[in-house]
């Protein structure tokens, strides 16, 4: 293993903050508040020197109240926020959420909204070529069904760093690969997108999965971008619903570990660092 490993995807919440309307009170697992202190020491634990925080809920607030996080945790390298890229004030939202320089990216729930090609809108095409200006990245949280849409993104904004979340949630469970295959080949072929090693145990079958149903998917995503466009991510805690930290770590590691050090050591840290200038 690299001597530092740093974590590209996790998340924080506090339910008495912020209306998580994806959260619900019957989720034993999840239905709980998750603050660095408690993060800080499973990092420990595992031998994870720093992370980066995604957005949970889709609002300014949230990203200022990451930020805060991120000014009293050093682990915390960075954060990816939420900003609303149709308005007219985005310039404005980006000012003043770029004085932190731990501010590296913005993100929106794409598979939440009700139009599959909402990433194609005028407004969110401008919207996303404006984080360019300001050295930010994107992060694409979609379905595979979204990936078509997405290759038209990417043609419009050749100058936007972007990354795949959780390879874009592929069907694990159903053991089915094809068309989500097709569609990550394509996306791969952009050189100014990345994929997240990460989401992949909650994309399975949360009681019974194994490394070996998860290996089509990442010897695909490896084969298509490569060790040098991939980032390890845990998912914490939203992969709580089917393993633990150690257990997420452990796997991918288990596949990482016939690769030179090295491309390990640019899966686990050196490409999170790049993309995202931590």
């Amino acid at each position: 293993m690299p001597q530092q490993i740093i974590d590209s995807h996790q998340h924080f919440w506090q339910l008495e903050r912020f209306d998580y309307a994806w959260l619900s009170s019957a989720d034993k697992t999840l239905y709980r508040n998750f603050l660095p202190d408690s993060f800080e020491q499973v990092l420990k634990e595992n031998g994870v020197a720093k992370s980066v925080v995604v957005q949970a809920h889709q609002s300014v607030a949230e990203a200022n109240w990451l930020l805060d996080l991120a000014d009293q945790y050093e682990f915390i390298a960075g954060v990816v926020g939420w900003v609303d890229l149709q308005s007219e004030n985005l310039a404005e939202q980006l000012d003043k959420l770029t004085e932190n320089p731990k501010f590296k990216g913005v993100r929106h729930v794409i598979h939440d909204e009700p139009d599959d090609d909402w990433s194609l809108r005028p407004q969110v095409i401008a919207g996303i070529k404006t984080l360019a200006k300001y050295n930010l990245t994107y992060d694409i949280l979609i379905f595979p069904r979204h990936l078509k849409y997405i290759k038209t993104l990417l043609e419009n904004c050749p100058e936007v760093r972007f990354v795949i979340d959780h390879l874009a949630k592929p069907p694990i469970k159903d053991r089915k690969i094809k068309e989500w295959a097709e569609g990550i080949k394509e996306i791969a072929n952009f050189p100014n997108v990345y994929c997240k090693l990460s989401g992949l145990v909650t994309e399975s079958d949360h009681q019974n999965w194994t490394p070996e149903d998860l290996r089509p998917y990442i010897e695909t995503a490896l084969e298509a971008f490569s060790a040098g466009r991939l980032m390890f991510g845990s998912d914490y805690p939203v992969c709580l619903l089917a393993a633990s930290y150690k257990k997420v770590l452990e796997t991918s590691a288990f596949f990482l570990k016939n690769l030179s050090e090295a491309d390990q050591n640019l899966i686990l840290s050196q490409n999170a660092l790049k993309f995202y200038n931590l």
